[in-house]
């Protein structure tokens, strides 16, 4: 079954041969460093694989520090932000292209729909919401592109376990264990999308 919504030639044209992918992360300022190098270290490691960045447009924490990092190493970096965030302080001023949306919900979709795979890197709520999110739309085959667990220094362990424990009590199919790849390295993670897309 091919989904209606994420088909990614009717937006881009049949012409377009670059490849983006769509980042879910934190937005916070207050997280460790580590956090913040290794989040530039996969913007740079993106933009090096020919890969243009699609994230949540802000300019604050892992987002702005991400996207700051693919611009820097050639890519082009396209926010996607609601109405109500965009305000001074938060909105990205240097995103090469910025798309404003209704509300969150249209936000998710216009991130997905313009992407052709994604990773999430440690996040708060919004971020958990954006990567279940993802997956359902996996299980349920309303999209097959590649999602990308980036477990940065044990940031996901209790997470997958809990993910593992749904598994092992039937409220989650083993079948449904393969619906994203976990991985604990920026490396890891683009060398899966490179496979799975191709490159």
């Amino acid at each position: 079954m091919k989904p209606f919504d994420f088909d990614i030639p009717k937006f881009y044209g049949v012409n377009n041969t670059k490849l983006t992918i769509g980042v879910f992360c934190s937005s916070s300022e207050f997280i460790e460093e580590t956090y913040k190098i290794q989040t530039a270290l996969l913007g740079k490691l993106l933009a090096n694989n020919q890969y243009d960045l699609i994230h949540g447009g802000g300019k604050v924490g892992l987002m702005g520090i991400l996207a700051q990092s693919v611009q820097k190493h050639g890519g082009k970096v396209t926010g996607i932000l609601p109405e109500s965030l965009n305000l001074q302080g938060i909105a990205s001023e240097t995103d090469d292209e910025i798309i404003i949306t209704k509300d969150m919900s249209d936000r998710k979709n216009e991130i997905r729909k313009r992407s052709h795979g994604f990773i999430v890197l440690p996040g708060g709520y919004g971020t958990l919401e954006e990567f279940f999110e993802t997956i359902t739309l996996i299980q349920l085959n309303y999209t097959h592109k590649p999602l990308v667990l980036l477990n940065i220094n044990g940031y996901y362990d209790i997470l997958i376990d809990f993910i593992n424990t749904a598994i092992q009590k039937k409220f989650i199919l083993e079948e449904h264990r393969n619906l994203f790849h976990t991985c604990t390295s920026c490396e890891e993670a683009i060398d899966y999308l490179n496979k799975q897309l191709k490159i």
